[in-house]
């Protein structure tokens, strides 16, 4: 017998124009978690978060120092505060997110890790 219809050759939709059901339901394990908006500060602060099968992880609150690749080598910063960021709100407030500039005691950093997810601040020194 022949077919009728084209078959289904695209990504979206199928063959007849018909809708596609959907593939499964949203899972509450699959949303994220809230955002760690982590501030500079004068000492260090973690939280211990679970994580699924028991495991855990450190959110990092306020952070004050920043692990710094140099041409020398890798060196410990003491950050003073947050010059340039993708939010001009997280300037003001002095939040540090991946991609963040923060002012050194050695010069300007870029943050080149998620800072609330890995628990300590790594950077790549710019100038």
């Amino acid at each position: 017998m022949k077919q009728y219809h084209k078959p289904h050759t695209k990504k979206v939709g199928s063959g007849t124009g018909g809708k596609r059901g959907k593939a499964r339901d949203k899972k509450l394990s699959h949303i994220g978690g809230v955002f760690t908006a982590t501030k500079v500060a004068d000492k260090d602060k973690r939280t211990r978060r679970r994580k699924r099968g028991g495991k855990t992880a450190l959110k990092l609150k306020k952070a004050a120092t920043v692990n710094v690749i140099t041409k020398e080598g890798a060196k410990k910063a003491k950050v003073i505060r947050v010059i340039e960021s993708h939010n001009p709100e997280y300037v003001r407030m002095n939040i540090i997110t991946k991609g963040a500039v923060l002012e050194t005691d050695i010069g300007k950093v870029k943050v080149t890790n998620r800072v609330g997810q890995d628990g300590i601040v790594n950077g790549v020194l710019i100038s």
